[in-house]
């Protein structure tokens, strides 16, 4: 099938994973896990525009998760430096190496080293997975031209809306959680899953789906999560942490989870639901 996670994933040279907005510890959960399935085989990364906070740490591969969007593009910024003190930027190659000079101009001091900054940007993935989210706002990165380009593949458990005009391979369904719908398209396109791997869904269906008290939970929910526990996944507390990654911390009163859209009950799912659909942001005047 063209259009298949599978074939997707194949054909894809690099693969980005995008997380939205203030995640849900289910959508990082999801996020994280299919990074890890793919990292073998792909090169592949996840980004997350906001930070990840202290609630994320018993995550496996927690530390993976970077702000820049992506390391395309190398940037250079002089922190507190008035940008006309620059005369001009020049660079050469010594001894095989490369050298970029900043001469500043005359009675004007050069910036500190401590004033450098490095960061990146640029997308050089030709696949990008939006985990979870419900429209632009959860993925400002839309607006941008950064993802020119890039085939754009959505996972979650309600359909994207936008209005971006961006074109969108959709992989929603009806599931309990982010995590669910990853591990099942994980097992329908042969990757393998480890213990950490299923570790990380196993939680991640147990927060998305409220300890399976969500209306969403199915037989098929359990199904799946059965299956994560023969794969080794283990049920962690909060104040369990992995010890084979440690996570980045960010001050939880300056990082809010993102309210959650309160869900309603799908009783019957129609049969469309359940094969991948292209669809198209509708334009806004």
């Amino acid at each position: 099938m063209e259009n298949s996670f599978k074939s997707i994933i194949d054909q894809s040279k690099s693969v980005l994973i995008l997380l939205p907005v203030k995640p849900y510890f289910d959508q990082v959960a999801a996020g994280l896990s299919l990074y890890l399935t793919l990292r073998p085989e792909k090169e592949a990364s996840i980004s997350s525009p906001s930070p990840m906070i202290v609630e994320f740490n018993r995550l496996v591969g927690v530390n993976k998760v970077a702000q820049e969007l992506g390391n395309k593009n190398l940037i250079i910024r002089f922190s507190d430096y008035k940008a006309n003190n620059i005369e001009r930027v020049s660079y050469d190659i010594e001894n095989g190496e490369f050298r970029l000079t900043v001469i500043p101009k005359p009675g004007v001091s050069a910036p500190l080293e401590d004033q450098a900054e490095l960061s990146y940007s640029g997308i050089s993935s030709d696949t990008v997975v939006l985990i979870g989210g419900l429209n632009d706002s959860h993925f400002p990165v839309l607006t941008s031209t950064d993802l020119a380009g890039a085939k754009l593949i959505h996972i979650g458990p309600r359909t994207l809306s936008l209005s971006s005009g961006k074109n969108v391979i959709s992989y929603a369904r009806p599931a309990s959680s982010c995590s669910e719908l990853v591990a099942s398209l994980i097992k329908e396109s042969g990757l393998k899953i480890d213990s950490d791997i299923a570790t990380n869904l196993v939680m991640g269906i147990e927060e998305g789906s409220n300890k399976f008290s969500g209306s969403d939970v199915t037989a098929e929910t359990f199904q799946v999560f059965a299956d994560l526990l023969k794969s080794g996944g283990k049920r962690l507390s909060e104040s369990s942490y992995p010890k084979k990654y440690e996570g980045r911390q960010a001050i939880p009163s300056q990082v809010s989870p993102m309210t959650e859209v309160k869900k309603q009950e799908v009783k019957d799912a129609p049969k469309d639901w359940l094969q991948p659909k292209i669809y198209k942001g509708t334009s806004i005047s």
